[in-house]
């Protein structure tokens, strides 16, 4: 499966849709497009994993990555998802209480601080 990433701004924040599978194999091009908008000026990401299928460690590591790179900058990083078996991932890894996760797309936008 192929790895699909969408960009868009909107207001003050930069909106990153995935989709497909997020493993050893497409996390490289994760974060190359994490990396490209932090060096290009986003400082409020929002990454939208509703379209994903599969995520294993190799891409939590990414985003995490991706998180950090964000408070390092002062900005914020945060993930919309709200399907159970994505949502178990970040429970049993401790990873819920490292995000904010929200529902929806529109939950995100006002709610990211």
């Amino acid at each position: 499966m192929e790895l699909s990433l969408e960009t868009e701004a909107i207001a003050d924040r930069t909106l990153l849709r995935v989709g497909g599978e997020i493993d050893v194999y497409t996390a490289p091009s994760l974060r190359e497009r994490l990396v490209e908008l932090a060096d290009g000026g986003a400082r409020h990401i929002v990454v939208d994993l509703e379209m994903v299928e599969f995520l294993d460690s190799t891409g939590l590591g990414v985003l995490v990555g991706g998180l950090k790179r964000a408070r390092a900058s002062d900005g914020t990083f945060v993930l919309v998802c709200d399907q159970p078996r994505l949502l178990k991932i970040f429970r049993i890894t401790g990873l819920e209480r490292v995000f904010e996760l929200y529902p929806s797309v529109a939950d995100a936008l006002a709610g990211a601080r």
